[in-house]
């Protein structure tokens, strides 16, 4: 059902959309149009980048616009296709979930072809744009929900080659940290979509919040041009945290629901740490203040194990259930491969 003009295949820089057919109340013939970049030249490796998967997360939808418009062939070992905001209708919005459909584009995965509009763009990429891809970039911040540390992150696939390329492009953001995760909330995300059709795929969580600092957007930008270039899609030369004068990426992982902390009151939620503050387990992390009885004590949220705090809630305003914040242990590289 999803079409496009575009030419694939074709050695050159084409800009166009994939049109998303969507019936409303004043449109029977209506489609949604999703900006879309394919930049072909030479023969590396494909490189899938997305970014707006949820659209109130500004950081990545800039840096891949901007990557639109500066990349021309000659800069290209490959082919690279660019979707600055996938969830269209929600970027529009500046919402996480599409006004359209009320859908979550990191929950809507494998898709339908003729399901809403979020399923049917989903089922284009499960079927035409992944299979197209060797590697999956689709960068995510925090949005209006959480703020993180700028960390590159991905998930800890099964197939010991596959993980150990994805880490490879991972540590290649040159973020401060980098973040290992686990999914608590639910089945159906893009990242394991290409992941188990065999892809390299490289995530991030580049801050959050609707301001965004100049650091955050410097990190994000850089750190796309860099795994292009590691991954030999982009001409260029490789840039390292040592080239850089820097130590390490400090390797984090949160694989157990103990590290998500869940609040356990609805309330103002008051953090007590700095965010890449290193937490011990038993420690208060913060507190839910209540609004309705402000003469009782607020209750504690406590840390379940040792790490760093990784993100918090942005919204002081919590309701109970909500994610306040996530423990990440550090691990080592050799540990990660042998896992």
């Amino acid at each position: 059902m999803v079409v496009t003009s575009l030419d694939f295949e074709k050695p050159s820089k084409q800009q166009g959309f994939l049109q998303v057919p969507y019936s409303h109340n004043l449109g029977g013939w209506a489609n949604v149009f999703v900006p879309i970049t394919v930049i072909a030249q030479g023969t590396g490796p494909t490189v899938l980048i997305l970014a707006g998967n949820h659209g109130d997360e500004y950081q990545g939808q800039i840096a891949v616009m901007r990557l639109a418009r500066e990349l021309d062939p000659q800069m290209v070992e490959g082919r690279i296709v660019l979707i600055p905001s996938l969830n269209f209708p929600a970027a529009s919005a500046g919402t996480r979930l599409s006004p359209l459909d009320g859908m979550n584009m990191n929950r809507a995965f494998p898709g339908q072809p003729e399901g809403p509009v979020t399923s049917q763009i989903a089922h284009c990429l499960t079927t035409v744009l992944f299979p197209l891809a060797d590697v999956v970039i689709d960068i995510h911040s925090g949005g209006r929900s959480m703020e993180f540390v700028p960390c590159s992150t991905m998930h800890l696939v099964r197939d010991r080659a596959q993980r150990a390329k994805m880490l490879a492009a991972m540590l290649a953001w040159n973020s401060d940290f980098a973040f290992l995760y686990a999914d608590i909330a639910g089945t159906g995300l893009l990242p394991v979509e290409a992941e188990n059709q065999g892809k390299i795929v490289v995530t991030t969580e580049m801050g959050g919040g609707e301001a965004v600092p100049a650091g955050v957007h410097r990190i994000t930008q850089s750190g796309l041009k860099n795994v292009l270039v590691h991954l030999g899609a982009l001409k260029g030369r490789k840039r390292t945290r040592a080239s850089m004068g820097l130590p390490p990426t400090i390797l984090t992982q949160a694989l157990h629901r103990e590290d998500y902390l869940l609040a356990p009151e609805s309330g103002i939620f008051e953090i007590r740490f700095d965010l890449g503050a290193r937490v011990k387990s038993g420690q208060t992390v913060g507190f839910i203040h209540h609004l309705e009885r402000p003469d009782r004590a607020p209750e504690p949220v406590i840390a379940r194990s040792t790490g760093y705090l990784i993100t918090m809630r942005a919204p002081c305003l919590t309701r109970q259930g909500d994610c306040v914040a996530v423990i990440a242990q550090q691990v080592s590289e050799k540990t990660l491969n042998r896992a």
